[in-house]
């Protein structure tokens, strides 16, 4: 196999969707797998939609995910420049060859005059039958084209697609594709404001940036008859071609869209986006950790053949293949991106936790030592699904209880008890290194059943039944502010009891 070179070529119309992340994924990996070169492209050459910030979001989003390309805007490289806005001149030129060689055509109609043609037929194409009848340089004489060029406002290029071929694409993923060029219709290929379109823009710089491998979303398959059609034209040998499956909605029904994190509660891009006065979670925001992420959507539409399902980013760079890719979507199923986020979580040192949670952990409660935050992550790490969760469910490691399981508390406690508990405050608060062996020791002396004490001590502590370790989260908190605890927690127990009878 040749020098292998591969791109990611997003538009920066908006934030990064999870599926083009995944695109982006699999071209690094096939990169890395073939000691091949990854770039990234900015194909902006749709002003219209472009969105200030997308590309900064796009460039921070691979950054966050450790996809570092080696070529792109930024990043350097002798192919560019990376942005398509930036070639203008250059796909003018290839234009220009198209229509010298009779392989493109100059076409005058209006928006307007095309929505009458659909109004009329709303099958309609702008074809090799169609053409005859329409505004272009082949229906119109030469001096009627001549005078068109001169005065109209509306001039494309449009790419001249023959009938009656047979056009054949060997996919890396789907096998032998055969379009029928009669179904094809006369794609614009340089837009009235010079601009080119995707078509044209997209096969001139794969040629020009030596691109070996195209591996993109299936839902460019249809336009690759055209792309074929304009390497052929422009001279070029095409790249090998690999479409990837969809990424499905959680129920199986169509493409997941970036409208649907708002309808199923779950974040489908990678960071927070704020834009046209709306504001769409993001991955990171949402407490996942990027080789979490990374790892779960490997797994939609590549199959390792094995059991294996946690995957470092080395471990995915030695197992990927284009053969593993599957044809069929792949469904979006957020809890196992949930779990996949907890094997991780767990895998993470704690002092990298720690510095993840202390922003928020600073905002929302006041400063703590990383010291304090690691032992809070190493106690609760195993029992979270995000990031966030350290927080959120141990949060009484940063703030007094206020609410109890009263539940648990009108079934555990007996008033008659209060000393005993008076007493294990204390003996808590005299040593919380050996507060485990003490109290326990004292429970038996004094002929009590660990089920009736340890359980209310642990509501005392945490308010819940729920939680770690319950002896090592009151050596984390302190001797003193355990045994504090237990003895304003045993106040309001009594009371609670009491109103129960």
């Amino acid at each position: 196999m040749s020098s292998v070179r591969v791109r990611f070529a997003p538009s920066p119309t908006g934030p990064l969707h999870i599926g083009g992340v995944r695109t982006a994924l699999y071209n690094y990996l096939f990169a890395r797998k073939h000691k091949g070169t990854f770039i990234l492209r900015i194909e902006d050459t749709d002003q219209v939609r472009y969105v200030p910030g997308a590309e900064e979001y796009i460039v921070e989003s691979l950054g966050w995910f450790g996809l570092i390309p080696d070529e792109g805007p930024g990043f350097g490289g002798t192919y560019g420049p990376y942005r398509q806005s930036e070639r203008k001149e250059l796909y003018q030129s290839y234009a220009s060859k198209l229509l010298e060689s009779g392989h493109a055509y100059y076409s005058f109609d209006t928006p307007e005059e095309l929505d009458q043609q659909r109004e009329k037929d709303p099958t309609f194409k702008y074809d090799s039958h169609s053409r005859k009848i329409l505004k272009n340089s082949l229906s119109l004489s030469p001096q009627e084209t001549s005078d068109m060029l001169e005065t109209s406002q509306h001039i494309a290029v449009r790419l001249k697609v023959e009938p009656g071929e047979k056009i054949e694409i060997h996919d890396q993923i789907r096998g032998t594709v055969i379009f029928d060029s009669t179904e094809l219709d006369d794609k614009v290929i340089l837009k009235a404001d010079g601009m080119p379109t995707y078509h044209l823009a997209n096969i001139v710089d794969d040629a020009l940036m030596q691109i070996t491998h195209v591996i993109r979303g299936e839902e460019w398959l249809s336009s690759t008859a055209h792309h074929m059609l304009l390497y052929r034209y422009l001279g070029y040998t095409p790249p090998a071609f690999a479409h990837l499956p969809l990424i499905l909605k959680p129920s199986g029904q169509g493409k997941l869209s970036k409208r649907d994190g708002a309808t199923f509660g779950f974040p489908v891009f990678p960071l927070t986006w704020h834009g046209e006065g709306e504001i769409f979670d993001g991955f990171r925001e949402a407490g996942f950790l990027p080789e979490a992420v990374l790892n779960f959507l490997s797994l939609l539409g590549w199959n390792p053949g094995t059991e294996q399902e946690l995957f470092s980013l080395s471990d995915l760079i030695n197992a990927f293949s284009l053969d593993k890719i599957v044809k069929s979507g792949a469904r979006f199923d957020f809890e196992k991106a949930k779990w996949f986020n907890q094997q991780y979580i767990i895998q993470t040192p704690d002092e990298v936790l720690a510095k993840i949670i202390s922003a928020k952990v600073e905002k929302l409660y006041g400063f703590y030592s990383m010291e304090y935050l690691s032992g809070v992550c190493k106690h609760m790490k195993e029992r979270v699904h995000v990031v966030d969760e350290i927080i959120s469910s141990g949060r009484f490691f940063f703030e007094e209880v206020s609410s109890y399981d009263n539940e648990t508390i009108i079934k555990k406690y007996k008033i008659e008890n209060r000393v005993f508990f008076e007493k294990i405050a204390l003996l808590i608060a005299q040593d919380v290194l050996t507060a485990e062996e003490n109290v326990k020791s004292y429970i038996l002396q004094e002929s009590l059943k660990m089920g009736e004490i340890l359980p209310v001590i642990r509501i005392a502590i945490s308010g819940s039944m729920q939680g770690p370790d319950l002896f090592q989260s009151m050596q984390l908190l302190g001797g003193e502010k355990s045994s504090n605890r237990i003895i304003s927690a045993i106040k309001k127990f009594d009371a609670v009891v009491a109103s129960a009878k």
